[in-house]
């Protein structure tokens, strides 16, 4: 293929190799600790990029959580669907899915932004914000870097990476109309010999109201 591979492209040929790979992330494990901690029981949760199902919607539905998981990977979905019955998958992208405002207490969204331009991104970030209920939680997890577009190696293929900056990213999740209410970071190494070391940024955010 001469040509970067789309998101889709990406993660069906991917598959279950990620979770092998990724397993658990610390910055992951410790939003959706946040969650656990503060979402009220049953909540509905939205996990936009949900991937194999493991571990997000896994642990939250494990505790009672009502989670609906978006991925663009017809394979992500079948493998989430597979591992993780409790919770609901939805093959689509989440640029052209919709939801009724107000519908959900929680929306998670780890790594997906990665994959789209930025002026996508901020558009999702301001659906997120309409998705959510007063007082309801957002947690995104994400590369931070000064890049749009930029070709990078993933699972030995080619794709256009975006990202922002921390401060910039943060700047972003308030003008979508959310309340940041706390930044982590950490440098995550991936099980997989020769994988260089990379920085995770977890930013969680609120809906005031």
């Amino acid at each position: 293929m001469d040509r970067p591979v789309t998101a889709a492209e990406l993660f069906d040929a991917i598959g279950s190799a990620y979770e092998d790979v990724f397993g658990r992330a610390p910055a992951v494990d410790k939003a959706v600790r946040h969650l656990l901690d503060t979402l009220p029981p049953s909540s509905r949760v939205l996990d936009i990029g949900s991937g194999t199902g493991r571990p997000v919607a896994e642990d939250l539905s494990s505790a009672g959580h009502r989670v609906t998981g978006l991925d663009v990977s017809s394979v992500m979905i079948d493998l989430a669907r597979e591992q993780v019955p409790a919770a609901t998958f939805v093959h689509a992208d989440v640029r052209e899915w919709t939801s009724p405002p107000e519908s959900w207490d929680a929306v998670c969204a780890f790594f997906p932004f990665l994959q789209m331009p930025r002026k996508d991104t901020e558009a999702v970030l301001a659906d997120i914000a309409r998705w959510l209920v007063p007082g309801g939680l957002f947690a995104l997890v994400t590369v931070p870097r000064d890049a749009e577009e930029v070709p990078a190696e993933f699972f030995g293929r080619t794709f256009l990476e975006t990202s922002f900056s921390p401060d910039d990213l943060v700047r972003r999740v308030g003008a979508a109309g959310l309340e940041v209410t706390g930044t982590h970071s950490e440098l995550f190494t991936a099980d997989e010999p020769g994988t260089p070391p990379e920085e995770h940024l977890l930013i969680t955010a609120r809906r005031p109201g």
